[in-house]
């Protein structure tokens, strides 16, 4: 994907945590995540992958 910037793992996750507590708890974020090296940001969207999924999350 081209434009994308890594991220910090932990800190998408905590932000997920506080602004969507749905999807932090369906996804399980709390447990290990082999994919976290995998995620980044782009200009509109946080990239988080997850068991192999890409989920892209709207910023605002």
């Amino acid at each position: 994907m081209k434009g994308i910037k890594p991220i910090n793992y932990k800190w998408l996750v905590n932000k997920i945590k506080k602004h969507i507590p749905q999807l932090y708890e369906a996804l399980a974020l709390d447990y290990y995540n082999p994919y976290e090296n995998k995620c980044g940001v782009n200009q509109d969207y946080y990239i988080l992958v997850h068991s192999s999924v890409e989920y892209f999350i709207k910023k605002k």
